[in-house]
């Protein structure tokens, strides 16, 4: 059955006696109500996933999924008629089945197989970077003490160099400004540069810097209506698995501090799948899953819908569970206890069907079958049904190297993020000012050398200057004029909810 207007085709559910009961549709006006999509590998979650994608782009709803094989390119080209798929459309009466392509923009943190993603320290914010580090609570006290010391005195935190040379001038005056911000240990300053540093060796300072990523470029409709599908290259990314779970973290963090409220629209304005969710939660403080489950709370009104995919319902947390009205369950295999306390987990978090056992059905599904359940009417979920998943119309597997190419050289972005800009910043200011300290004829006898707003005189000049005003880290938190958070604090600096700086 084609897609129908207000609804997105996911399947056709079956009888117990295997004969076809109805079709299965995802409302578009409960989108933005979140969702879950859960199974063991192998069983048929990345096709789901493209289903949705398709679904929701073929409706105008922009889209942002993470493609951890390589398979999900595939949306970007036609689909191709294979045995299987037509067997499966033919099973499920989806007459005509035709093919299509998506508009979909490459992105990849290392510019490899896609335009350059990036974001700067300031807007990543202490909570995020303490996360990507692992760091201890003392190391975190640190890194919120840099932020404010950046805050107060101008100092734009843009790439993982501005940040190094803030905590070097931490650590050589940390005595004065303990006094000033509370205790400032040397070894949590020296722990935080090494952590810095493995960062670096591990590819991170591909993700800070700019031009940073504009919100409005993957939230972008294209002229015959569909909604941009954003890629992220994720496999290589997946071998720093806590850097791709803090980045799509932050990205949905600005999502939800950019966007203005809208309630409940009658179709998203962005759809956002979070691929192997795991890694947002595994081994996370409890401050940080408070966070998350607000974020994912009060997401919704800014009509953008999350949906978590997962191996295992246990890989998310109850209060964020509780939050995801749409699901589509895959097999689960059920040997050890944990496995069977995910089945019955699963399991009771549908509306039972008296039809079957859900717990049963769980263990005993198909490839490309699963147990779904969707919003309807007033928000309610829907009675669970044994349902065969619809083939996508894209083609599924990856895009070829030259095809990928070609799509990036043809993207509305191209060219915008693939070169790096290194203007000035908190370690050229903070370079300078070592420099004229070392060089004693340059400055007033006894005067040293001093951050704005640490004794001295903070107007005197920074030593070379740029063609433009230099931004203070209010203004270099901002992508571009787009981006401005319009509050009623003028330019008084408030703090997001994941801690990042918003004008």
């Amino acid at each position: 059955m084609p897609q129908q207007d207000g609804q997105i085709f996911v399947g056709a559910s079956r009888n117990p006696d295997e004969s076809i009961n109805k079709d299965e549709f995802l409302t578009l006006k409960f989108g933005n109500r979140h969702g879950l999509v859960t199974g063991a590998t192998g069983t048929g979650k990345t096709v789901t996933l493209q289903v949705l994608a398709e679904g929701f782009s073929k409706a105008g709803v922009p889209v942002f999924c993470a493609d951890i094989k390589g398979d999900l390119s595939g949306i970007a080209v036609k689909g191709e008629p294979k045995d299987f798929l037509l067997k499966r459309a033919e099973e499920i009466g989806l007459a005509p089945y035709e093919f299509d392509q998506f508009p979909v923009i490459f992105w990849d943190l290392y510019g490899e197989k896609g335009h350059r993603v990036r974001t700067t320290i300031a807007e990543m914010g202490p909570l995020l970077l303490a996360r990507l580090m692992d760091a201890s609570e003392a190391q975190e006290g640190v890194l919120n003490i840099a932020f404010k010391i950046a805050d107060q005195n101008g100092l734009a935190l843009l790439d993982l160099k501005d940040l190094q040379a803030l905590l070097n001038y931490m650590g050589e005056n940390a005595s004065e400004l303990s006094s000033k911000f509370g205790l400032i240990s040397k070894s949590s300053v020296g722990s935080i540069q090494r952590a810095l540093l493995v960062l670096e060796q591990q590819g991170a300072e591909n993700f800070f810097g700019e031009p940073a990523l504009k919100i409005s470029d993957i939230m972008r409709v294209g002229n015959d209506g569909y909604g941009q599908v954003s890629v992220l290259a994720a496999d290589k990314l997946m071998m720093n698995p806590r850097l791709y779970a803090t980045f799509l973290l932050w990205l949905l963090s600005e999502l939800f501090e950019e966007l203005p409220e809208v309630g409940d629209p009658e179709k998203p304005k962005l759809v956002f799948f979070f691929d192997e969710a795991h890694l947002l939660f595994n081994d996370a403080p409890k401050v940080l899953i408070e966070r998350v489950e607000q974020v994912v709370r009060l997401i919704r009104s800014k009509g953008v819908g999350v949906y978590f995919v997962t191996q295992n319902p246990l890989d998310v947390p109850e209060t964020v569970l509780a939050q995801l009205g749409n699901r589509v369950q895959h097999a689960l295999r059920a040997y050890s206890p944990r496995e069977q306390k995910a089945v019955q987990t699963a399991a009771s978090t549908f509306r039972p069907n008296p039809a079957f056992d859900c717990a049963e059905v769980i263990t005993t599904l198909g490839t490309g079958e699963a147990l779904v359940s969707m919003l309807e009417g007033k928000g309610a979920p829907s009675v669970v049904e044994r349902t065969l998943i619809r083939p996508p119309a894209g083609r599924i597997g990856p895009v070829s190297d030259a095809e990928r190419r070609a799509i990036i050289n043809a993207s509305p972005v191209a060219g915008v993020y693939d070169e790096t800009i290194d203007r000035e910043s908190a370690f050229e200011i903070l370079t300078e000012r070592a420099r004229k300290a070392a060089a004693p004829q340059n400055e007033s006898a006894g005067d040293g050398w001093t951050l704005p707003g640490f004794g001295g005189d903070s107007n005197k000049s920074t030593g070379r200057r740029s063609g433009y005003q230099r931004e203070t880290i209010m203004e270099a938190a901002l992508k571009s004029v787009a981006r401005t958070v319009a509050t009623q604090v003028g330019r008084a600096l408030v703090r997001g909810i994941l801690g990042s700086l918003k004008r």
